[in-house]
């Protein structure tokens, strides 16, 4: 294949509109705005959204949600059975290690969630635990080391 060959081929494509080219073109004088106005003019037209100074419509209805999205953190979420899976005969699982298997992605504050059956004692560092996760590794003798996540905007 070679760029010659490629489609559509120059003479399928539409010519651009050569606009203010002298009358003869059928766009000359006022190059196809009509007269006088708003939208005549260099850099006319209205913003979008405009309304012609009727309150516009996102102005009208009611805000609701989340405000502050440049400050909300999003964590990363692993489960019990991939971190068991990943760290099988590991007793000491740190935050590194999570970054360095590719389970979250790297700076991102990691959340573990309580799927997954934990049958021997662990110690595992994240910045936050589900009760019910946090609870499973007690239970089997473990320890929970809750970090503090840093407010990052992504």
């Amino acid at each position: 294949m070679q760029l010659h060959n490629l489609f559509p081929f120059p003479e399928e494509r539409k010519t651009r509109r050569r606009v203010g080219r002298g009358s003869g073109s059928g766009l000359g004088c006022t190059a196809g705005k009509g007269h006088k106005g708003q939208n005549a003019r260099a850099g006319g037209g209205v913003a979008p959204g405009f309304e012609g100074g009727q309150m516009p419509l996102q102005r009208r209805l009611p805000k609701h949600g989340f405000k502050n999205a440049l400050f909300k953190v999003t964590y990363s979420v692993v489960n019990l059975e991939n971190l068991l899976a990943a760290f099988e005969g590991k007793t000491t699982i740190t935050l590194d290690d999570i970054y360095a298997r590719g389970l979250a992605r790297m700076g991102a504050p990691v959340k573990v969630l309580s799927r997954g059956e934990v049958k021997t004692a662990l110690s595992v560092e994240a910045h936050k635990f589900s009760q019910a996760a946090a609870q499973k590794i007690r239970q089997a003798g473990g320890t929970v080391t809750e970090l503090e996540a840093v407010a990052a905007a992504e």
